[in-house]
């Protein structure tokens, strides 16, 4: 992912965990064989083939796997540049694998050293079409599946289910200014938990949505923070008119400025989170997506609200250990790059604010297949 999100100047629009059943597999398997028939690719064969053994499911389980959609100029070009070509070349040295590409480092194709011809091993890694009239052909088959699936996978039999937690896990909008690899470095932190990913989405608070995401910190944040502006604003001004303030000024500071800057930053934290301003805002935008991006990530197993924020690390990321998620990537405790639940109340409480278990794929690939049909 941190490839895929670093080097590209493609959006990130879409993302889903995916637990395809048998029916589906094979359609799927069927539409790469047809493709694969229709342009002279072998490959697409090969694929299909790859489809069949490791998506559907095995064992009366169905397998997870991430589905992610991209938007901009020539995406399917792009995209098939960074994942990189399905080597079937049989004399391809392990010299000549540079690691450019996704399937440079990750992908195998191994053949019968005895028998050329033949493949023991196949991974590709990852499933994205070359060409674009391909890729609308994917989304169509898509979004017959995303209009009946869920967005949270249960695919699991737990020996004590007591035990499993999910939480939640916000990749904050910092992270998406611009094409970087940290979304996926941050997840790749997480994954040193042994958590299973069971739901994703991408996501833009609305304004009321922050509101009612962050209103429960926004006391806390007025009790910490006004004392200490009230604070700072008395030592500047006994420094600035030489003179000493007793307490009943202190109070009057801190009730007064101290309580305007606390508002100020309860209000910069719902712009950051939003890109809105509740003080600004003009009516009849409160309930629209915001214009910044998160990303929203489920995580499922034993101890997982506290698996995931040790990982990520105290609010402060100066005051946070070194290999946590907001040491390595947070700035300040606004931009802080993350959240996640801190118990089992939050977390049913904010993935209810978000809606994570609202399957936005549908309608977002539904929209862009209309245009593209009237665009034919």
């Amino acid at each position: 992912m941190s490839r895929l999100l670093s080097r590209m100047d493609l959006e990130l629009v879409g993302a889903q965990i995916i637990a395809p059943d048998e029916e589906f597999v094979h359609e799927y398997a069927n539409s790469l064989r047809f493709q694969a028939k229709r342009n002279l690719n072998s490959a697409g064969n090969l694929l299909a083939d790859y489809v069949e053994r490791n998506l559907g499911p095995s064992g009366g389980r169905r397998h997870r796997s991430m589905l992610l959609v991209f938007r901009g100029v020539n995406p399917a070009r792009k995209l098939s540049d960074v994942c990189g070509a399905l080597y079937d070349d049989p004399n391809r040295t392990i010299e000549s694998i540079t690691g450019e590409t996704i399937r440079d480092t990750y992908a195998d194709l191994i053949y019968d050293p005895d028998n050329p011809e033949k493949i023991v091993y196949f991974e590709p890694a990852i499933l994205t079409p070359r060409r674009q009239v391909l890729a609308d052909e994917n989304l169509t088959l898509f979004a017959r599946y995303f209009r009946k699936t869920e967005n949270i996978v249960s695919n699991m039999s737990y020996p004590d289910p007591s035990k499993i937690e999910r939480t939640l896990v916000i990749i904050k909008p910092d992270n998406w200014n611009f094409s970087s690899g940290r979304p996926g470095a941050i997840i790749d932190m997480f994954s040193r938990t042994g958590l299973r990913i069971v739901g994703i989405k991408i996501f833009h608070f609305s304004l009321n949505q922050a509101l009612e995401f962050y209103g429960p910190v926004e006391a806390a944040l007025k009790e910490k923070l006004a004392p200490m502006y009230g604070l700072k604003a008395k030592e500047v001004l006994e420094r600035e008119f030489a003179l000493s303030f007793g307490l009943d000024i202190g109070n009057a500071l801190t009730d007064s400025f101290g309580r305007r800057c606390a508002e100020e930053q309860f209000r910069k934290i719902i712009e950051f989170m939003s890109g809105r301003r509740p003080d600004t805002c003009t009516p009849g935008e409160e309930n629209k997506p915001g214009i910044v991006k998160c990303m929203i990530l489920v995580y499922e197993g034993e101890n997982a609200i506290k698996k995931i924020r040790d990982v990520l690390g105290p609010t402060d990321p100066l005051k946070a250990p070194g290999g946590t998620v907001r040491r390595e990537f947070g700035s300040s405790v606004m931009v802080n790059t993350a959240h996640a639940s801190d118990s089992k109340k939050s977390f049913e409480k904010e993935k209810d604010i978000v809606k994570i278990e609202e399957n936005d794929m549908f309608p977002l690939v539904d929209e862009y297949l209309a245009k593209a049909a009237l665009r034919d």
